[in-house]
């Protein structure tokens, strides 16, 4: 089961990420992405797009240097946890001392880095794009025989429910590029938190 936590997780946090990362801080978003859905019936909520922007090898980098900091915060706060200004200083420090201007830079590069990475084959390790992702991880998960009903059922509803939502387009396509020449390091850095 471990393996298929991670892409599922991927493939949710295309349809989240920009409402969670938006809350301002993590522990925050935290208690934003563990809020219970919709009721049945009601139109589901469209998060605020991703705001866009061309990656850079130094914005990566820092991305790869902050994330041992800023997980060592993040895994200490409890669910739910509301906004704390402490909790918040030290990730706008983490962030500043990795060369962003400020967390929510941080998270604006975090989001870009997501949005390419969970179009890419985990197993060719290619830019295939988050539908196809998600197809695959259907089919992977339904042809799992030790995974129990339970599981199963489900991983397939919140993959089938990630792939309703539709899939970003990716504006400034050197990301592509630029997320594969770091593909591993990137997966392993912020796959951590989700498996």
């Amino acid at each position: 089961m471990r393996e298929f936590v991670r892409p599922i997780a991927i493939a949710l946090s295309i349809v989240s990420l920009s409402a969670v990362i938006a809350v301002g801080s993590c522990g925050g978003a935290l208690a934003q992405a563990k809020q219970a859905p919709a009721p049945q019936g009601a139109a589901p909520v469209q998060p605020p797009a991703v705001k866009q922007m061309a990656l850079t090898d130094k914005q990566i980098q820092g991305v790869l240097a902050a994330q041992k900091d800023m997980d060592a915060i993040t895994e200490k706060l409890p669910d739910n946890a509301k906004p704390d200004p402490k909790v918040t200083a030290q990730l706008e420090g983490v962030a500043k001392k990795n060369g962003f201007a400020s967390y929510d830079d941080y998270n604006d590069v975090i989001d870009n880095i997501s949005i390419v990475l969970a179009g890419f084959d985990p197993a060719t390790k290619k830019y295939v794009g988050s539908d196809t992702v998600i197809k695959a991880q259907i089919a992977q998960v339904q042809a799992d025989k030790k995974m129990s009903a339970k599981d199963k059922k489900e991983a397939l509803a919140d993959l089938n429910e990630a792939l309703k939502a539709p899939a970003p387009v990716i504006e400034n396509k050197g990301n592509i590029d630029l997320v594969a020449k770091y593909y591993d390091k990137l997966a392993d850095a912020m796959g951590n938190d989700q498996q």
